[in-house]
């Protein structure tokens, strides 16, 4: 699985609420100012956030974005799958009863590593909070400053 610009650029902006949850609405523009998105693509990605539940928007001057959890409670795996679709490194394993496709009817051997894999990126991406990030973040910054 290659993760798109959809899915970065969403990942780059949720972070970014995360690291200003409870400040209230975020203006779109200053996500995207900050993040160094285009405006319009970040628009359309926080709207598939916000159809999602993960964030949450104010109309008017004083709108914009808020996640709609607690950065804990949102993991880069919710976000992922809400931009990207489903994390699997093979069709096989997408869970749409595609297993036969390859030709191979059976148990088989490649299909068992593939899905270790897939195993083994949901655990990381499903255990990785937007605070996991944050805390990160914030331990980089003073390792660094």
């Amino acid at each position: 699985m290659r993760i798109s610009t959809r899915g970065e650029y969403g990942l780059r902006a949720m972070f970014y609420l995360a690291l200003k949850h409870g400040q209230g609405p975020i203006p779109l523009k200053t996500i995207a100012e900050e993040q160094g998105i285009s405006e319009h693509y970040l628009e359309q990605l926080m709207g598939a956030l916000r159809r999602s539940g993960l964030v949450s928007s104010v109309r008017g001057a004083q709108g914009g974005y808020s996640l709609s959890r607690p950065p804990k409670e949102i993991t880069v795996g919710d976000i992922i799958r809400v931009l990207e679709g489903p994390i699997t490194p093979m069709d096989c394993l997408d869970g749409a009863g595609k297993e036969a496709e390859c030709g191979f009817l059976g148990p088989c051997a490649m299909r068992r590593m593939w899905k270790r894999l897939q195993d083994s990126m949901e655990s990381v991406l499903d255990s990785t909070t937007l605070a996991c990030l944050a805390e990160e973040a914030l331990f980089f910054e003073e390792e660094h400053a």
